[in-house]
């Protein structure tokens, strides 16, 4: 079946039915992890050595899925298509560097301004990672140390203008508020508000204490004086509740919630070391599901429970240092699967997806649909009766019947991508690695020889799913002609959006 076929045929099927069309505007909750694995939940891990108390419970009260992707095994293209409902690749594939400029479209609707447009109050607190218009409050002449000219910072404090406002944020992207420090490991190490810095950055970064695993991995820059790296996820949370706290139950409200946890660095507070059986990495991640429990408990102490749609996920698969947790501590933050951060084999992009929404999403149940967070844009947008602008979130289908748990398929092909020349399409069980490896971030000896992988002897990759999720045994060589139907699925969707 041709592409432009196929997604005539699933706009359709994607229509819910009308009769079990939810009525009213449910507040919208979205709760980001950053580098968090498919196997660090302890509902989808049985030897999990984290526990995960509260996104259990999430999962249980709600929905979770299995087959669930980020749009990228990166953090900024991930954030952008989610915003947009546009795959990152038909733009770029890299992140937004330290001091880069803004990557949201102006003249694309964001899922914000969307919801704004509907009547809610929107709210970003946690992790940008989107761009600023830095040069907004540059002083003239200013430019990065020698040598530190790479997209790392560089620059010194006295370089910006810290009292300006900072346009290109979350306000000029439709929310009404934000707090946060932009990405927890890039400068300026300091506090944001709205569209201005509230802790003025007037000395360069120190990192004199270790963190809890791993490296720093904090790029060179400006920061507020004694800047607290263990405070930041505390201080997002405490902010979190104070503003859900303030919404008017007469006024729907948006609160997007990218966490910085369990990204590095991985800096557990002091309550939380030793609370997993996996490192300072377990223990963050227990501190991410804390947090989690800390939203849903505001949200029920103000009477916003049972009119709130709450749906948790991360930005793609974990960092590196996930295999040697698996050597020291027997846990697998990436499941049964193959691949960490940054690859397009299942583990860099197949992330924890939960929803709740009490009445509308049914509770203990478990969807193997295969959901992309760029199709949370179209479903919002069908759950708050918007039209889509036009030029606006093409690549998004709209998922409500799979939230009610409606057997209908509204996506059948999905399209992985991290970097320029790594593309992979899933199609059905089927997902063709249009690349010599889909792996990018570097694999342990011992992990393929203890898992059975061995090297690829063909120009790509071709796993059926449904009988290897662990993506072990490559029939590229085997079924050339499922690899040229693929191929051709791919270029179709890689050279246009969805039909409207």
């Amino acid at each position: 079946m041709r592409f432009a076929a196929l997604v005539s045929s699933l706009a359709f099927l994607c229509i819910p039915i009308a009769a079990s069309e939810p009525t009213g505007k449910p507040n919208i909750v979205i709760l980001y992890a950053d580098d968090m694995g498919y196997g660090d939940l302890g509902i989808q891990n049985p030897d999990s050595k984290i526990p995960t108390p509260n996104l259990d419970r999430l999962a249980q009260e709600g929905m979770r899925f299995t087959d669930a992707h980020s749009s990228s095994g990166v953090c900024t293209p991930s954030r952008y298509a989610m915003l947009h409902g546009r795959y990152h690749w038909r733009k770029f594939h890299g992140i937004v560097n330290s001091f880069d400029q803004p990557i949201l479209d102006e003249d694309r609707t964001t899922l914000a301004e969307l919801l704004k447009m509907q009547g809610y109050k929107t709210g970003c607190i946690g992790k940008w990672h989107l761009g600023w218009d830095w040069n907004a409050i540059k002083r003239a002449g200013a430019v990065p140390a020698k040598g530190e000219n790479d997209g790392k910072g560089g620059f010194a404090p006295g370089d910006f203008d810290w009292s300006k406002p900072i346009p290109g944020g979350p306000l000029s992207h439709g929310f009404d508020y934000y707090f946060g420090d932009d990405v927890p490991n890039f400068p300026p190490y300091a506090w944001f508000e709205n569209d201005r810095i509230i802790t003025e950055p007037t000395v360069k970064l120190s990192t004199p204490k270790k963190t809890a695993e791993g490296a720093w991995e904090t790029r060179p820059g400006p920061s507020a004086k004694d800047w607290d790296f263990w405070a930041v996820m505390p201080k997002l949370t405490d902010k979190a509740e104070e503003w859900i706290g303030k919404q008017k139950k007469e006024e729907p409200f948006f609160l997007y919630f990218p966490f910085t946890s369990p990204h590095a660095p991985i800096i557990p507070a002091p309550d939380f070391v030793g609370k997993s059986k996996a490192n300072g990495y377990g223990d963050f991640v227990v501190q991410t599901d804390d947090t989690v429990g800390r939203v849903l408990a505001a949200l029920k102490k103000h009477g916003f429970e049972d009119n709130t749609l709450v749906l948790f996920s991360a930005d793609n698969g974990p960092e590196h240092y996930a295999y040697d947790r698996i050597k020291n501590f027997e846990h697998r933050s990436m499941g049964p699967l193959r691949g960490l951060k940054r690859d397009i084999w299942e583990g860099g992009h197949r992330v924890p997806f939960l929803v709740r929404w009490p009445g509308i999403v049914p509770a203990g149940t478990l969807n193997h649909g295969l959901i992309s967070q760029i199709d949370v844009f179209a479903t919002i947008a069908n759950i708050v009766g918007a039209k889509i602008p036009v030029g606006s979130a093409e690549d998004s289908y709209s998922q409500l019947g799979l939230f009610q748990g409606q057997n209908i398929r509204a996506r059948e092909s999905l399209v992985h991508n991290t970097n320029a020349n790594n593309y992979a399409i899933r199609h059905g069980d089927w997902v063709l690695i249009a690349a010599k490896t889909g792996g990018v971030t570097k694999v342990p000896e011992w992990f393929d020889k203890a898992n059975g992988y061995g090297p690829n002897s063909h120009p790509g990759e071709l796993y059926n799913l449904r009988d290897d999720l662990s993506q072990k045994r490559n029939l590229y060589g085997e079924e050339p002609d499922k690899v040229q139907e693929l191929t051709n699925i791919l270029k179709e969707i890689r050279a246009s959006g969805q039909v409207r």
